[in-house]
């Protein structure tokens, strides 16, 4: 009797553990929404990069460098998957450059700004931008660059 009971309740347990945690860790794709999405553009001031750096957590524990935040409807940023494919600053393939220019916002840490009083430089910009995309659901999952100029790459 304790045996029937005993498996049941290892099974609920095994998969409790392996749901639970990848219940509370954000994904790449929820990531990259959260340091990058933004496509309400009213709010750009200069203070923009100190309130959405903190905002977004990306103050917590230490100064982020450099961040840049998009502001174009998500379904324009994630159909960059689907157009120039180029490779990524750390070498791999899945990077794609948008074919317009893009609204975007870069923050970058002011010099002798330290933890924990994040002070960032707002500067608005319109670029190509470059993205990297996962296989899967072609997700966007990480914001590789900035460009001024369109170019192609073969892969």
């Amino acid at each position: 009797m304790f045996f029937i009971l005993f498996l049941p309740l290892v099974l609920v347990l095994l998969v409790l553990g392996c749901v639970q945690p990848s219940l509370a860790k954000e994904s790449r794709a929820e990531k990259f929404l959260r340091q990058h999405m933004d496509s309400n553009t009213s709010t750009v001031n200069a203070s923009y990069c100190n309130q959405m750096m903190k905002r977004r957590n990306m103050t917590v524990g230490f100064c982020k460098p450099v961040n840049t935040f998009i502001h174009e409807p998500l379904p324009d940023v994630q159909v960059i998957c689907f157009q120039g494919n180029v490779t990524c600053k750390n070498g791999k393939p899945n990077c794609h450059q948008s074919s317009s220019k893009m609204r975007i916002t870069d923050c970058r840490l002011k010099k002798g700004s330290k933890y924990p009083k994040c002070d960032y430089e707002t500067k608005q910009q319109e670029k190509f931008i470059i993205v990297a995309c996962e296989c899967v659901q072609y997700e966007t999952v990480h914001f590789d660059g900035s460009e001024n100029h369109f170019f192609s790459q073969e892969a």
